[in-house]
């Protein structure tokens, strides 16, 4: 296969990656040889390629720090609201690409290391993904940190530094193994510990209550050490900060009997108290009710109040003077976005610090609370849930137990004066759950102590409403919005497309990439021969160098000229990679007897979570590519591969190149989906449902240009009452049919031909996601991908009205809607001075 061209002399030519200046380029190499020969070689002779990269990371990182303290002396000026954004997942990726783009940097530096004998792409593949996240989840709220700095808001991101992020995904012997991903050896340039803000987190104890409040004694306590990263907005000279919390044990050990058993035993013992920031739980849309778990989620959330709470009462940068005590101000000043339940102990976290330490009222105190908290949903699947078992509250944090039994108190006082008599309510709406094992219902105390809820995708907000939460909804209605997600196009177009990108450029100037909304008017170049062209000249690069990389990293041989057929998601039976299974068998066993199909490349992507389904899941998957990919009838006709270990630096390949885009979760179960909107801007086109954002998709970008099948949210539970019955269509669909018998026989797992009953048996006796009721439609849906396909022209003029109706999935507007309807703040696009310019 020949290589795609060179890319630093194309690179060059792309405006986007900002200009490469002859001062520039030289203060950059100046600065790259202090770095590699004073910081970091020092008495070593020969420098190592990980070398260079610190070289670089520290002299693109000298560019962000005068304007990161610039940011926060503005901030300290001016003074405004600042939202503090709370999540258990950022799901980073790596950091030296997307800062170079937004400082435009990115044509300096490939100049600079050019000159100086060194290869960017293999300095950048140095760097360690940050995966601090499972999924959509976390990487969301690293799309919204980078649009809050580029909107000019006051944001702090807050989270746990996870020692080891989302395992490392072998395939070994087609098993998913995980191993731990020890993402820090090497150092991490982007980060600065702040030993100074260290902060105290007790754990279990007992209360006591006194005349003059109530103490919480006998605890054991926890160090919160934080470690800051900055964030740079897009060309606006703003830096942001996230501030990630490690464990650290106290020094004081409690040694009754002093002997040196008993201190060596004290000094391991430390392990347990900073084992809390050690790892991140590997499992999204499924709830485990882990005592490291609620720990994880009390020690983000005490260690980032304390902190809102000492940047609230100094006003003066530098300063750490009190200089605001009146706590009724705290909502005009501060504004709490609780990213999904997992951060929901801040409400009583902070109604435990004004009642307790701050001495209000608890009518005034919950008031500042309600007004301070808002509440984003990302599931409606009941497992996903978090439901805390009361006997694990009262052990660990007893305080916040009795806090949040009195919320529930009175706030079951406010329901029953509103519906008297309905008793049934009151037990739906409760905050603790009875019958069995007592649980708390994390949901409800979120939506009970914030003053929005939101759902982040249309259909979504509207099902939360109509059902989840339909009795809090008939409550309080004002509560209730939708923020449909949304991504950032600096880093899922201008960084990881910019072939694309400049196409683009070149025909509507580049302000798109801060106001996505421009792309709207590509709609009028859908005819232009020579943009049609150009996008697919695009796809076709992309999809070449992606081959290239397959070939290379898992020495799998593709069909740069098969269609690029993906699906990204996490491993779950409600995204319905068991579809996308019977369908492949389905095109195999049809092309066993026909040639008239296109060629078909068909990557899956993503890591299963820690549970039996979801590996049987890849076990599938891994069997079929080893049948399919060896049949030499088929040869490059077909092609099946499971990635292993995907990351957000993998998806940056893999997305530019698809030309496929599947999202065939069944309506209803997906909250919205952001990979889906990452393909759509990278020129790929959509088969999917009706569920999450596709919806919005497809008002977008006209339903006539996705590829739309299958049950719609009615449809879903007009069958779930009249009774979903597989074997119906088992017996109805001979292609089904043979695809399961193959399944069942052992035809993809011959020396163990029962391999995948358990699968087998799910899907025609417990298969609450009815991937047989939606089997055909998707099956005539992809007939018609197939045709289309056929004609390159009319394929790419779809293409260009997807990206053209990409506007209203850029992060920026989520985040402009939840400033300006829920933080009660106005974003900006004005630059601040550069730390060179003079104020």
């Amino acid at each position: 296969m020949s290589k795609p061209l060179s890319d630093h002399d194309r690179k060059k030519q792309i405006s986007v990656r900002g200009l490469a200046g002859v001062e520039n380029v030289t203060e950059l190499k100046q600065n790259f040889n202090r770095h590699l020969h004073f910081t970091l070689v020092k008495d070593r002779n020969v420098a190592t390629r990980r070398d260079y990269y610190f070289a670089l990371a520290h002299t693109v990182r000298d560019h962000l720090i005068g304007r990161w303290i610039r940011t926060q002396q503005h901030y300290y000026e001016k003074d405004p609201k600042r939202v503090y954004y709370i999540s258990l997942e950022f799901y980073m990726g790596r950091t030296l690409q997307n800062t170079m783009v937004n400082l435009a940097l990115e044509n300096a530096c490939d100049e600079a290391t050019y000159q100086l004998g060194l290869d960017m792409e293999e300095l950048q593949d140095m760097e360690e993904d940050a995966g601090l996240g499972n999924g959509g989840l976390g990487r969301l709220a690293a799309c919204f940190l980078d649009s809050m700095a580029s909107l000019g808001l006051a944001a702090y991101g807050y989270g746990i530094r996870y020692e080891f992020g989302i395992f490392n995904q072998k395939i070994v012997n087609g098993w998913q193994v995980e191993e731990a991903d020890d993402w820090l050896r090497f150092g991490n340039p982007w980060e600065k510990a702040r030993p100074e803000y260290m902060r105290p987190v007790h754990f279990y104890g007992r209360t006591e209550h006194h005349p003059d409040g109530v103490k919480l004694v006998d605890t054991q306590v926890v160090l919160a050490l934080p470690y800051d990263t900055p964030i740079p907005g897009y060309r606006n000279n703003i830096v942001n900060t996230m501030r990630l919390w490690s464990a650290k044990a106290p020094c004081d050990f409690n040694l009754k009997d002093f002997n040196v058993g008993g201190y060596i035993q004290a000094v391991l013992d430390r392990n347990l108290a900073e084992n809390i920031s050690r790892v991140l739980y590997p499992n999204d849309n499924f709830f485990e009710g882990k005592e490291l778990r609620l720990k994880q989620e009390y020690f983000v959330v005490s260690a980032t109040l304390q902190d809102i709470i000492r940047r609230f009462k100094v006003s003066k940068f530098g300063s750490r003077e009190i200089a605001r005590t009146d706590f009724s101000k705290l909502p005009d000043k501060v504004a709490i976005q609780l990213n999904d339940t997992h951060p929901a102990m801040a409400i009583p976290e902070l109604m435990r610090v004004l009642v307790d330490e701050e001495k209000l009222e608890w009518e005034k105190a919950w008031d500042i609370c309600v007004r301070t908290c808002a509440y984003t949903n990302h599931t409606v699947l009941p497992e996903a849930l978090e439901r805390w078992p009361v006997d694990l509250f009262a052990h660990l944090l007893p305080r916040h137990l009795e806090i949040v039994y009195e919320i529930n108190r009175r706030h079951l006082e406010r329901v029953a004066a509103k519906y008297p008599g309905d008793n049934g309510r009151l037990c739906r709406m409760s905050l603790i759950e009875e019958g069995g094992q007592k649980r708390i219902n994390m949901a409800h105390l979120c939506i009970v102590g914030s003053h929005a809820v939101n759902g982040v995708a249309q259909i979504h907000s509207d099902i939360l409403k109509a059902t989840v939460f339909k009795d809090f909804y008939e409550m309080e209605p004002h509560k209730f919005q939708n923020k449909t997600n949304g991504i950032t196009p600096r880093r899922w177009l201008v960084m990881c497309n910019p072939g694309l990108a400049e196409v683009i450029a070149e025909r509507i100037g580049e302000d798109f990439i801060r106001d996505l909304d421009q792309l709207q008017s590509l709609r009028k170049y859908v005819n232009d021969e020579a943009f049609i062209r150009d996008i697919a000249k695009v796809k076709q690069e992309n999809k070449l160098k992606f081959s290239v990389h397959l070939e290379e990293h898992y020495k799998v041989k593709i069909n740069p000229n098969s269609m690029f057929d993906i699906q990204v998601k996490r491993i779950h039976e409600y995204k319905r990679q068991l579809l996308n299974c019977l369908h492949i068998i389905t095109y195999y066993n049809r092309k066993l007897n026909s040639s008239n199909s296109i060629p078909l490349t068909v990557p899956f992507m993503q890591a299963a979570p820690g549970y039996h389904t979801a590996k049987m899941i890849i076990r599938l998957i891994t069997a079929i590519g080893e049948v399919v990919n060896n049949d030499p009838v088929i040869g490059d006709r077909l092609k099946v591969i499971f990635l292993e270990n995907y990351r957000v630096t993998l998806a940056e390949r893999a997305i530019p190149a698809a030309d496929l885009s599947e999202q065939i979760s069944t309506a209803g179960t997906e909250a919205s989906g952001t990979g889906n909107m990452k393909f759509m801007l990278n020129g790929a086109l959509t088969i999917g449902t009706m569920d999450g954002a596709n919806v919005e998709m497809a008002e977008e970008a006209g339903e006539d240009n996705l590829f739309i099948f299958g049950m719609r949210v009615d449809d879903v539970d007009a069958l779930d009452m009249k009774g979903y019955h597989a074997e119906a269509y088992y017996n109805r669909l001979p292609e089904l049919k043979q695809a399961i018998d193959q399944i069942a026989g052992g035809f993809f797992s011959p020396k163990q031909p029962d391999l995948f009953k358990e699968i087998v048996n799910m899907m025609m006796h417990h298969d609450r996601f009815k991937v047989f009721a939606d089997y055909e439609d998707y099956m005539k849906c992809q007939e018609k991908v197939n045709a289309l396909y056929k004609n390159p022209k009319e394929w790419t003029k779809k293409v260009i009205y997807n990206i053209a109706g990409c506007g209203k999935f850029s992060s920026d507007r989520t985040i402009t809607q939840y400033a300006r309807e829920i933080w009660g703040m106005e974003p900006t696009l004005e630059k601040i001075p550069a730390p060179d310019d003079k104020i």
